[in-house]
């Protein structure tokens, strides 16, 4: 059972979309102050030249900069496979606590062996300023916000459950596009279904934002539904899908799909909290590529 959470406050919601990696980010003020959270940004990364810009964090900068707003929390809803987070260079600019599910130490024990990490890497989660537990509630300004636990997709998702709003991070696209995979390191198909059903137990006028969106059947980019709809209408789970039917859908539509694009850069920064790996001792940074692994 969630806590009571003021479910009659409407944050403002600012989204920003990337086509690069069909990623949308938000901005979410307090109507009530000028706190506000930003939730899932993202660092610009040319993986053919190595080389990071920061055209759609420093969209984000302008928009607080500008409205005047005062960044509480730097949140990621899980440590992203297909984009890379500018967490940590939003925080260098705007303060806020850079923030994750305290369930990233999975994340990096099991991604420091793959990337053969060494001891110096941190595996328990110091990187970030703040880690969430579930059902933990916080609150950016006058708002009461709540930090849900829904795994599955990776063992760190969490759904950001803020008055009226929740940020359901891969966990969940729109209806035409179903839900998370689940075959990366620590998914799991049961898993994911029973997290998706907590999601579906919030009142069903709850919005939903979602992270990624890629417009099947040419239909214009889309970021925000319901529970009510998705309840009705997700192709892998609306109400009347069971729990072993979900399995089988899932599992099936995994087993066809390729990496990210992104997923080996994108692992390595982001379970740093959006910083890249220490320099060598020429001064340059690396990021790995290990062979027949993923």
């Amino acid at each position: 059972m969630l806590p009571k959470t003021e479910t009659d406050t409407s944050p403002d919601v600012m989204a920003f979309f990337d086509p690069a990696t069909h990623t949308i980010s938000y901005v979410v003020k307090d109507p009530n102050s000028p706190a506000c959270a930003i939730i899932d940004s993202v660092l610009d990364f040319d993986y053919a030249a190595g080389r990071t810009s920061h055209t759609s964090a420093d969209r984000i900068i302008k928009f607080v900069k500008d409205h005047d707003l005062s960044v509480a929390w730097i949140i990621e809803t899980h440590v992203h496979a297909d984009h890379l987070t500018a967490g940590a260079y939003l925080k260098e600019r705007l303060g806020g606590k850079l923030a994750v599910s305290n369930q990233i130490s999975k994340i990096q024990a099991t991604f420091a062996d793959i990337f053969d990490e060494g001891s110096m890497f941190s595996r328990c989660g110091q990187q970030f300023d703040h880690l969430f537990i579930d059902d933990e509630v916080y609150a950016i300004g006058t708002m009461s916000a709540i930090a849900m636990a829904t795994p599955g997709h990776t063992p760190a998702c969490m759904t950001h459950v803020i008055g009226d709003a929740a940020f359901v991070g891969d966990t969940l696209f729109m209806p035409d596009s179903g839900t998370a995979r689940v075959d990366f390191p620590g998914g799991d198909a049961r898993t994911l279904y029973r997290s998706i059903q907590r999601i579906f137990s919030l009142p069903e006028k709850t919005r939903l934002f979602m992270c990624h969106d890629y417009a099947p059947n040419g239909r214009q980019i889309a970021w925000e539904c319901s529970v009510e709809v998705e309840r009705a209408a997700n192709i892998h789970v609306r109400s009347e899908i069971s729990e072993n039917e979900f399995v089988k859908i899932r599992e099936a539509r995994d087993a066809t799909l390729a990496m990210p694009a992104l997923i080996i850069p994108s692992i390595q920064v982001n379970m740093r909290g959006g910083r890249f790996p220490e320099p060598h001792a020429n001064g340059q940074v690396f990021l790995k590529v290990p062979v027949n692994t993923l």
